[in-house]
């Protein structure tokens, strides 16, 4: 077994790992209502994607991209605010849930798109 396919193994092994941990995701909206109302999220799976090829890695954030947009309702509003909003939810969701995934290529290609950088998941929420 030569060093590559060893390190392809290694690979799919850790994404393997982290899909059946993970199996899911959440994109959460960047803005709830009121204290106690549920926060708006939407489940992308990627169970069926080879995230270690660009193909893969490509249809992953256009999953993630598509759900933010729902998430926060982009498109929805004609009010100016409520449009702003909107996208920033979606720009939030979107980043969360790449820095979630925790792939260097979905991290990359995300960053190549966007031109911004995937957000820290830290213990506590911020307020």
């Amino acid at each position: 077994m030569n060093s590559n396919t060893r390190t392809d193994s290694l690979i799919f092994s850790a994404f393997s790992a982290a899909v059946l941990i993970t199996c899911l995701f959440v994109v959460t909206s960047a803005f709830a209502g009121e204290p106690g109302d549920q926060i708006p999220n939407e489940t992308v799976k990627f169970q069926d994607l080879n995230v270690s090829s660009p193909a893969g890695v490509a249809a992953l954030y256009q999953r993630i991209h598509a759900a933010a947009r729902r998430v926060c309702k982009v498109g929805e509003g004609r009010d100016l605010e409520m449009a702003q909003r909107a996208k920033t939810c979606a720009n939030e969701a979107e980043a969360r849930a790449v820095t979630q995934v925790d792939s260097a290529g979905l991290t990359a290609y995300y960053q190549m798109k966007t031109g911004r950088q995937a957000v820290t998941l830290t213990a506590g929420l911020a307020k």
